[in-house]
């Protein structure tokens, strides 16, 4: 009989969730977004932004954000370094191509809001809190990332920057 208790409790757990967000205001990304990054040399930009946003800034327990970023999107203004990052030494695109980021809570703070959930790169999960604001239909945000942290060129700790400033804007429509 336990056998069937957790996959039964896990569907009405996604049913349940489903019609929250269902219920919640909804957004569509905009083809504008983008989320650059920067450690100096490399520094670039991904444009390949997707996901569902679910948030209401009146009720935050709806909120939801599921978004992922297409790997070979990336432009450091290089087409060679653009290769180079897509490769296996680095983002290896063919076997990673998405970096997906899901929310597990997003709450008010004293200068916008901060969501926090799991960031999945290259292979690894790691938990992350990204501050960020809403205004005019546009969501800004910026963390700190650590490449070594997904095991992004493990081979060349030293090559290159380790810790990347990434800054995200997503604009949005109904």
């Amino acid at each position: 009989m336990k056998r069937f208790v957790y996959p039964g409790v896990a569907v009405i757990l996604i049913v349940v969730s489903s019609f929250t967000v269902f219920f919640s205001q909804g957004w569509k990304i905009t083809d504008k977004a983008f989320v650059k990054f920067d450690g100096g040399d490399p520094s670039g930009q991904f444009t390949g932004v997707k996901g569902a946003i679910s948030f209401d800034p009146n009720d935050l327990s709806t909120a939801q954000f599921v978004d992922s970023i297409d790997v070979a999107s990336i432009n450091t203004g290089n087409g060679m370094k653009n290769t180079h990052a897509k490769s296996e030494k680095w983002f290896d695109a063919e076997k990673y191509p998405s970096i997906v980021f899901a929310s597990s809570a997003i709450s008010k703070t004293a200068t916008g809001y901060e969501a926090k959930g799991m960031l999945t790169m290259h292979g690894v999960q790691k938990e992350v809190v990204i501050p960020f604001t809403f205004e005019n239909n546009v969501f800004k945000g910026s963390l700190m990332v650590n490449r070594l942290d997904y095991n992004i060129n493990t081979a060349e700790p030293n090559h290159g920057a380790s810790n990347f400033k990434v800054d995200i804007e997503v604009p949005v429509t109904k």
